[in-house]
């Protein structure tokens, strides 16, 4: 189908044309949302929308020229008395709030922490916006930590950085890969963003989409991406609020729009594409059935857009086996962005990996897995058979138990290198499995070879004999699971 959203016409576009940053910028009001704001016949609503939006723009550019490196998942140390570990399940969270004050560098100001001993800055402040932050980046850490055992984003209690009065009426909030900032809306569509707390928990889960399934931000896999952030920020105030699937309004973003504003909130998970309708927002986009995707240039491919599509598929999951969505239905999702999915994950195929883990936790008869099925068949999405395991077999057949590998790591600050060379069969099963399916994708390896050199960064060296691989990758393009096996090789 075709549409016009804000000024640009929907029209087929292959995947491949657009860029897909390693960690993407990612924000909660959609371009086109900004777009029918800098054309509302409001001079000064205009103004700021255009603003908000020749900023987006810039950051996402940005982020599409830079393959950044993985952030630090090493908490700094907090000086002072003697406290649990920072970050770890058993100390909580480590949070830093930070004010902008109205501009757009970076962290700003530290206003709120942990604290230690005397130092006050572990206190609320008269700053709402601070405290707001303070408290929903602690409820996502809970809802993650105690529903999933999750220790942050990573998982390795990565601290949570927020910034709050980022610019002057700025009409979004973002996460950037390393952490979350808040504009303080322009007041008369969007009141400040810290008000949200899904909005915060949304933001939030961006990252760990980042360190888990680091699904492509574009087209279906982008969709997916923007769903289980909208899933994920809505259990946050689901659990903090102690609501049934039944009870919960399923919105996002409910608390920023102003009074006047026709609309309940900037998208509506059960009910995708009414959230609102108003002269300067426009009419809610969202499809919310497979019959009425929109294929589009805008938007990433129509990433905030089709996301509605799979977010209906977990409200109608989670309704239909009833209680606390982020305990079965929210296990299940976090069981499929952990397990065995890829960065280019289509709908279908994550249809069929909740499925899976539906049938792997509760089991193939069970109430859970039924209801699974049945979401994604309401919302016309048929599952993607899962591939043969004789092709997969055959596939990576080609390096064989006695396949020897050379790796290299050179450059970073030291400028050291390091090598070493082993056959496959030295390493342990799970790594020789992993081996096998890495070399059975040279084509993978190569791609991966194409990006830039960053300074003072590592560089990978993979060379292979049968089948023929001899490539050199800089560490920020390789998938963090790839590092890992490669370090691991190193260190045998």
């Amino acid at each position: 189908m075709r549409l016009s959203v804000g000024r640009d016409t929907v029209v087929r576009m292959p995947s491949a044309s657009l860029p897909a940053p390693s960690h993407p910028w990612c924000a909660i009001v959609p371009p086109y949302v900004l777009e029918s704001l800098a054309t509302s016949g409001d001079e000064e609503l205009e103004r700021r929308a255009r603003a908000t939006l020749a900023h987006d723009e810039a950051m996402r550019s940005e982020r599409r020229g830079l393959v950044t490196a993985r952030p630090s998942a090493t908490p700094k140390p907090l000086t002072g008395k003697a406290k649990p570990a920072p970050g770890t399940l058993e100390g909580g969270p480590v949070r830093r709030i930070h004010d902008c004050q109205g501009g757009q560098s970076l962290p700003g100001d530290l206003v709120r922490d942990e604290g230690d001993a005397g130092d006050q800055r572990d206190v609320p402040t008269a700053d709402e916006a601070v405290t707001q932050a303070f408290d929903g980046l602690g409820a996502t850490w809970e809802l993650w930590a105690t529903a999933y055992e999750r220790n942050s984003l990573d998982d390795k209690g990565l601290p949570l950085i927020a910034s709050v009065h980022y610019g002057k009426g700025y009409d979004n909030a973002f996460w950037n890969g390393t952490q979350m900032v808040f504009g303080d809306g322009d007041g008369e569509v969007f009141l400040p963003f810290t008000r949200s707390l899904d909005v915060i928990g949304h933001e939030l889960a961006h990252g760990v989409t980042q360190y888990t399934s680091g699904l492509n931000y574009e087209g279906q896999s982008g969709a997916l991406n923007e769903s289980i952030s909208d899933v994920f920020g809505v259990l946050v105030k689901q659990r903090l609020l102690d609501q049934s699937a039944d009870q919960a309004d399923w919105l996002i973003g409910a608390d920023l729009l102003a009074p006047g504003v026709k609309g309940r909130a900037l998208r509506d998970m059960a009910s995708p594409g009414t959230a609102y309708d108003d002269p300067r927002l426009g009419k809610d986009p969202q499809p919310a059935h497979m019959d009425d995707y929109l294929e589009t240039t805008a938007d990433n491919g129509g990433v905030h857009l089709n996301s509605g599509i799979p977010n209906r598929a977990f409200v109608l999951t989670a309704r239909s086996i009833g209680g606390r969505a982020w305990e079965d239905a929210g296990t299940i999702w976090y069981a499929a962005i952990t397990g065995d999915i890829k960065a280019d994950c289509d709908f279908a195929t994550f249809a069929r990996l909740t499925h899976e883990a539906a049938v792997e936790e509760f089991g193939a008869e069970s109430a859970q897995a039924t209801a699974v099925a049945e979401a994604w068949t309401t919302v016309g999405v048929t599952a993607a058979a899962k591939p043969v395991k004789k092709k997969r077999k055959s596939r990576a057949a080609a390096a064989g138990p006695d396949t020897k590998v050379s790796v290299s790591r050179t450059g970073g600050l030291a400028g050291l290198t390091k090598e070493r060379s082993v056959t496959l069969d030295e390493l342990p099963a799970k790594d020789t499995k992993a081996w096998q399916g890495l070399l059975a994708e040279p084509k993978s390896l190569k791609a991966l070879a194409q990006a830039d050199p960053q300074p003072d960064a590592f560089s990978y060296g993979i060379a292979c004999a049968a089948p023929r691989i001899d490539v050199s990758i800089s560490e920020p393009a390789l998938p963090e699971h790839v590092r890992a096996l490669l370090e691991r090789t190193l260190d045998r």
